[in-house]
Protein backbone atom coordinates (compact mmCIF):
# COMPACT_ATOMS: atom_id res chain seq x y z
CA UNK A 1 0.00 0.00 0.00
CA UNK A 2 1.66 3.35 -0.90
CA UNK A 3 1.88 6.22 1.77
CA UNK A 4 -0.47 8.69 1.71
CA UNK A 5 2.23 11.41 0.43
CA UNK A 6 2.03 8.91 -2.39
CA UNK A 7 -1.46 8.33 -2.58
CA UNK A 8 -1.80 12.10 -2.66
CA UNK A 9 0.42 12.65 -5.58
CA UNK A 10 -0.88 9.89 -7.52
CA UNK A 11 -4.70 11.34 -6.84
CA UNK A 12 -3.33 14.61 -7.98
CA UNK A 13 -1.99 12.76 -11.13
CA UNK A 14 -5.12 11.04 -12.01
CA UNK A 15 -6.91 11.21 -15.57
CA UNK A 16 -9.65 8.94 -14.60
CA UNK A 17 -12.09 11.48 -16.20
CA UNK A 18 -10.11 13.27 -18.55
CA UNK A 19 -12.98 13.90 -20.77
CA UNK A 20 -14.69 16.37 -18.48
CA UNK A 21 -15.25 19.50 -19.81
CA UNK A 22 -12.45 21.64 -17.82
CA UNK A 23 -10.42 18.63 -17.69
CA UNK A 24 -9.02 16.99 -14.82
CA UNK A 25 -7.85 18.29 -11.68
CA UNK A 26 -8.45 16.64 -8.63
CA UNK A 27 -9.35 18.72 -5.47
CA UNK A 28 -8.60 17.65 -2.12
CA UNK A 29 -6.95 17.60 1.15
CA UNK A 30 -6.02 15.19 3.83
CA UNK A 31 -3.13 14.51 6.52
CA UNK A 32 -2.44 10.97 8.56
CA UNK A 33 -3.01 12.87 11.84
CA UNK A 34 -6.97 13.95 10.54
CA UNK A 35 -9.82 13.62 12.68
CA UNK A 36 -12.68 15.29 10.66
CA UNK A 37 -13.33 14.05 7.69
CA UNK A 38 -15.80 16.11 5.07
CA UNK A 39 -17.52 14.12 1.80
CA UNK A 40 -18.42 16.63 -0.46
CA UNK A 41 -20.07 16.16 -3.84
CA UNK A 42 -17.61 17.83 -6.22
CA UNK A 43 -15.58 21.05 -7.16
CA UNK A 44 -17.44 24.22 -8.71
CA UNK A 45 -15.99 26.03 -11.12
CA UNK A 46 -14.25 28.32 -8.68
CA UNK A 47 -12.67 25.40 -7.00
CA UNK A 48 -11.57 23.70 -9.83
CA UNK A 49 -9.74 27.16 -10.79
CA UNK A 50 -8.14 27.85 -7.81
CA UNK A 51 -7.47 24.20 -6.41
CA UNK A 52 -8.59 25.28 -3.20
CA UNK A 53 -11.31 23.01 -1.42
CA UNK A 54 -14.40 24.81 -0.05
CA UNK A 55 -13.10 28.11 -1.73
CA UNK A 56 -16.57 29.38 -2.84
CA UNK A 57 -19.79 30.29 -0.86
CA UNK A 58 -20.31 27.06 0.31
CA UNK A 59 -17.63 26.93 2.09
CA UNK A 60 -17.55 30.06 4.01
CA UNK A 61 -21.10 28.44 4.96
CA UNK A 62 -19.80 25.30 5.78
CA UNK A 63 -16.85 26.91 7.95
CA UNK A 64 -19.43 28.96 9.72
CA UNK A 65 -21.63 25.47 10.29
CA UNK A 66 -18.64 23.85 12.05
CA UNK A 67 -17.34 26.93 13.70
CA UNK A 68 -13.83 27.05 11.98
CA UNK A 69 -11.78 29.52 11.02
CA UNK A 70 -10.32 29.16 7.55
CA UNK A 71 -6.70 28.37 8.98
CA UNK A 72 -8.13 25.38 10.99
CA UNK A 73 -10.12 24.58 8.04
CA UNK A 74 -7.41 24.42 6.13
CA UNK A 75 -4.93 22.33 8.24
CA UNK A 76 -4.94 18.89 6.24
CA UNK A 77 -3.47 17.59 9.64
CA UNK A 78 -7.02 17.95 11.18
CA UNK A 79 -9.22 18.41 9.02
CA UNK A 80 -9.50 15.67 5.38
CA UNK A 81 -12.05 16.60 2.65
CA UNK A 82 -12.46 14.09 0.08
CA UNK A 83 -15.64 14.80 -2.32
CA UNK A 84 -17.38 11.99 -3.83
CA UNK A 85 -15.94 13.49 -6.87
CA UNK A 86 -12.29 15.17 -6.96
CA UNK A 87 -12.55 16.81 -10.41
CA UNK A 88 -15.30 19.68 -11.54
CA UNK A 89 -17.63 17.72 -13.12
CA UNK A 90 -19.30 20.53 -15.62
CA UNK A 91 -22.14 22.54 -15.82
CA UNK A 92 -25.66 20.82 -16.07
CA UNK A 93 -29.06 22.45 -17.03
CA UNK A 94 -29.73 23.50 -13.02
CA UNK A 95 -26.20 23.49 -11.61
CA UNK A 96 -23.22 21.36 -12.04
CA UNK A 97 -23.68 17.72 -12.91
CA UNK A 98 -23.27 15.08 -10.25
CA UNK A 99 -19.61 13.96 -9.16
CA UNK A 100 -18.51 11.19 -11.76
CA UNK A 101 -18.28 7.63 -9.60
CA UNK A 102 -14.76 6.71 -10.77
CA UNK A 103 -13.28 8.69 -8.15
CA UNK A 104 -15.25 7.50 -4.77
CA UNK A 105 -14.31 3.87 -5.95
CA UNK A 106 -10.90 4.24 -7.02
CA UNK A 107 -9.37 6.38 -4.26
CA UNK A 108 -11.75 6.22 -1.19
CA UNK A 109 -10.55 3.10 -0.16
CA UNK A 110 -7.07 3.65 -0.02
CA UNK A 111 -7.57 7.04 1.33
CA UNK A 112 -9.53 5.81 4.18
CA UNK A 113 -6.93 3.30 5.39
CA UNK A 114 -4.31 5.98 5.32
CA UNK A 115 -6.38 8.29 7.82
CA UNK A 116 -6.81 5.72 10.85
CA UNK A 117 -7.61 8.84 13.53
CA UNK A 118 -10.89 9.97 11.56
CA UNK A 119 -13.47 10.21 14.76
CA UNK A 120 -16.59 11.90 12.83
CA UNK A 121 -17.63 12.38 9.03
CA UNK A 122 -19.70 15.13 7.55
CA UNK A 123 -21.62 14.02 4.27
CA UNK A 124 -22.36 17.15 2.37
CA UNK A 125 -25.09 16.10 0.15
CA UNK A 126 -26.85 13.16 -1.35
CA UNK A 127 -24.68 11.61 -2.92
CA UNK A 128 -22.28 11.35 0.29
CA UNK A 129 -25.65 10.08 1.94
CA UNK A 130 -25.58 6.95 -0.89
CA UNK A 131 -22.06 6.12 -1.23
CA UNK A 132 -21.23 5.94 2.88
CA UNK A 133 -25.11 5.41 4.26
CA UNK A 134 -26.34 3.03 1.67
CA UNK A 135 -29.40 1.15 2.48
CA UNK A 136 -29.47 3.08 6.30
CA UNK A 137 -30.51 6.39 4.63
CA UNK A 138 -33.67 7.02 4.69
CA UNK A 139 -36.03 8.39 1.56
CA UNK A 140 -35.25 11.39 1.32
CA UNK A 141 -32.28 13.87 1.69
CA UNK A 142 -34.35 16.12 4.46
CA UNK A 143 -35.17 12.81 6.47
CA UNK A 144 -31.64 11.35 6.35
CA UNK A 145 -30.34 14.80 7.75
CA UNK A 146 -33.13 14.42 10.80
CA UNK A 147 -31.68 11.68 11.67
CA UNK A 148 -28.31 12.46 12.06
CA UNK A 149 -28.44 10.99 15.47
CA UNK A 150 -29.06 7.37 14.15
CA UNK A 151 -25.64 7.91 12.24
CA UNK A 152 -23.57 9.56 14.64
CA UNK A 153 -22.49 6.66 16.88
CA UNK A 154 -20.44 5.38 13.66
CA UNK A 155 -19.08 8.83 13.54
CA UNK A 156 -21.27 10.07 10.20
CA UNK A 157 -23.74 12.81 10.07
CA UNK A 158 -25.51 13.54 7.14
CA UNK A 159 -25.44 17.12 5.93
CA UNK A 160 -26.84 19.08 3.31
CA UNK A 161 -25.42 20.76 0.42
CA UNK A 162 -24.18 24.34 2.10
CA UNK A 163 -24.48 26.01 -1.41
CA UNK A 164 -26.83 29.46 -1.59
CA UNK A 165 -28.83 27.62 -3.94
CA UNK A 166 -30.42 25.55 -0.78
CA UNK A 167 -31.37 28.74 0.73
CA UNK A 168 -35.08 27.29 0.33
CA UNK A 169 -33.99 24.46 1.76
CA UNK A 170 -32.72 25.64 4.94
CA UNK A 171 -35.79 28.70 5.14
CA UNK A 172 -38.20 25.28 5.29
CA UNK A 173 -36.15 23.05 8.23
CA UNK A 174 -35.35 25.56 10.59
CA UNK A 175 -34.45 22.85 13.09
CA UNK A 176 -31.69 22.33 11.30
CA UNK A 177 -29.64 25.63 12.07
CA UNK A 178 -31.58 25.31 15.84
CA UNK A 179 -30.42 21.68 16.56
CA UNK A 180 -28.18 20.30 14.24
CA UNK A 181 -25.53 23.16 13.63
CA UNK A 182 -24.95 23.39 17.22
CA UNK A 183 -24.65 20.04 18.19
CA UNK A 184 -21.72 19.75 14.96
CA UNK A 185 -19.84 22.60 16.97
CA UNK A 186 -20.10 20.85 20.01
CA UNK A 187 -18.40 17.66 18.58
CA UNK A 188 -16.02 19.67 16.62
CA UNK A 189 -15.59 21.33 19.62
CA UNK A 190 -14.76 18.24 21.81
CA UNK A 191 -12.23 16.81 18.90
CA UNK A 192 -10.05 19.87 19.79
CA UNK A 193 -9.91 21.23 16.11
Amino acid sequence: MPTLTQLLVDIRACTLCADLPCGPRPVLQAGRSARLRIIGQAPGRKVHQTGIPWDDPSGVRLREWLGLTPAEFYDPDKVAIMPMGFCYPGKAVSGDNPPRTECASQWHPPLNAQMPDITLTLLVGQYAHAYYLGRRRKSSLTETVRAWREYLPDGFVPLPHPSPRNQPWLSKNPWFEKELVPAIQAEVRAMGL
